[in-house]
């Protein structure tokens, strides 16, 4: 089973929910955790460990300028300006090239070949006897998160039960995590914002068809309206974190509820028993 921890604004609490939720799971049974925030991944942060990193590299254009003819094929073709033919050569700008190999096939010369550019890393490690957590990690001033992300979930694939931490939002890293997932648990907040957000990924889910149910964090008792559209949608509200001085101390020291705070396990182990089959 493939299990999305998602949100549709940032600072819910999505990464607490996703290592709690790995750190319960893990006391009975074989887990991959896999960290698909890859501008900012902080699961590491939670379970701390040697890994072992592997580079992630996506094929960008090189220009034979022997065989190039300054014909303008691969200009007009990439629609993404990665290439650009002027008076005597042709400008590459590799950030902006989606690596589709177009130009490649329109070049009447074979004067264009694909050579690798490492845009990220993969880290692997067992922080625990049974969790592996496998962290994407983007390089800073690259744009190509949905690479690295596929990089890290191909790390994962074929282990029974894996747990994605999506990116807030809803934009292309999101989907590219939710892609190919069982179950999607939203975490939000009772606020304006939250349930704005909310609305927004829970219709991601809906275009993807996938199962959601949704995770209140911080709440101060004021849910009526979370709960409502919870409602509207038939979504099933999972679990309800409060809005505690103690849990916040608990996470501000790298700490995990789940292992830290009475009571908290077993309500984390009811959680994975809502969205399992």
């Amino acid at each position: 089973m493939k299990i999305a921890i998602a949100s549709g604004k940032g600072g819910t609490g999505k990464s607490t929910v996703a290592a709690n939720l790995a750190y319960t799971i893990a006391r009975s049974r074989d887990v991959v955790l896999v960290d698909c925030d890859v501008e900012e991944p902080n699961l590491h942060l939670f379970f701390p460990a040697p890994a072992v990193d592997v580079p992630v590299t996506t094929p960008v254009p090189e220009i034979d300028p022997d065989r190039c003819t300054l014909c303008g094929e691969c200009g007009r073709f990439c629609r993404f300006g990665a290439l650009a033919v002027v008076k005597d050569c042709v400008l590459t700008f590799p950030h902006l090239c989606h690596s589709c190999g177009g130009c490649t096939l329109v070049c009447p010369q074979g004067a264009i070949r694909e050579v690798p550019r490492t845009i990220g890393r993969v880290a692997c490690s067992r922080p625990l006897p049974r969790l592996v957590l496998v962290s994407g990690i983007l390089n800073e001033g690259e744009v190509q998160a949905p690479a690295v992300i596929r990089a890290a979930k191909m790390f994962a694939e074929g282990h029974p039960l894996i747990l994605y931490d999506a990116s807030p939002g809803i934009a292309c890293p999101v989907i590219e995590t939710l892609e190919g997932s069982d179950f999607c648990l939203l975490v939000t907040e009772s606020t304006p914002f939250g349930l704005h957000d909310l609305r927004l990924a829970v219709e991601v889910a809906e275009t993807l068809g996938i199962p959601a149910g949704i995770v209140i964090n911080r709440s101060d008792g004021e849910d009526a309206a979370t709960v409502a559209f919870a409602q509207e949608h038939n979504l099933p509200i999972l679990m309800t974190i409060p809005f505690s001085r103690e849990i916040a101390a608990v996470q501000n020291r790298g700490g995990l509820i789940g292992r830290d705070l009475p009571g908290w396990e077993e309500r984390f182990t009811d959680l994975f028993t809502g969205v399992s089959p």
